[in-house]
């Protein structure tokens, strides 16, 4: 998956660059990758776009076809740029790597929180402000259930993850006991 990310890095680059000259603006773009992301995950389109028998111009067609926004000019140009060079499956790789470049640019970044119990808006809203304060940074909050921590939270932002949970804290007593 490293290697992947690291071939997707400079295509994200680019498009990155590209929109944010672009008076559409940042959100409008991340909002078009996300879709053309979703479009390249589908198992249809990827068997489709990995057949021999079509040529380039072909699977353009095909996949621009899917999708439901009208496309700009430099977007079509990056989706041929994709087919042309066989990357065309790497979109939701380039879409992850677009928005964590969208978030730093603009000084935010995404917060997984994954806790055992519903959080409550004011609860959420407490801990994003604690999380804020610690990060330096303004967090998007993605909040889910996971009954398997049994308690506590569970918070990834970028490569940074803090396991509050329960479940976390067993394992580490398990491995303290059994060292």
């Amino acid at each position: 998956m490293a290697e992947l990310s690291t071939v997707a890095r400079p295509y994200a680059e680019a498009l990155f660059s590209a929109a944010r000259d672009d008076k559409a603006g940042l959100p409008a773009w991340a909002d078009l990758i996300g879709e053309l992301a979703q479009v390249a995950e589908n198992a249809d389109v990827r068997e489709a776009m990995s057949d021999p028998r079509l040529e380039d111009a072909q699977r353009v067609e095909l996949f621009t076809g899917l999708i439901k926004t009208q496309l700009p000019q430099a977007v079509r140009n990056f989706v041929e740029l994709l087919v042309a060079n066989d990357r065309l499956l790497l979109l939701p790789i380039i879409a992850k790597q677009f928005v964590a470049l969208k978030n730093r640019h603009e000084g935010t970044a995404q917060a997984e929180i994954t806790s055992a119990f519903e959080l409550s808006d004011a609860q959420v809203k407490e801990l994003v402000d604690a999380l804020e304060t610690k990060f330096g940074l303004k967090l998007s909050p993605s909040v889910t259930v996971d009954k398997s921590l049994i308690g506590g939270v569970r918070v990834a932002v970028g490569d940074q993850v803090l396991d509050t949970s329960v479940q976390a804290q067993l394992a580490r007593l398990r491995d303290t006991l059994a060292a």
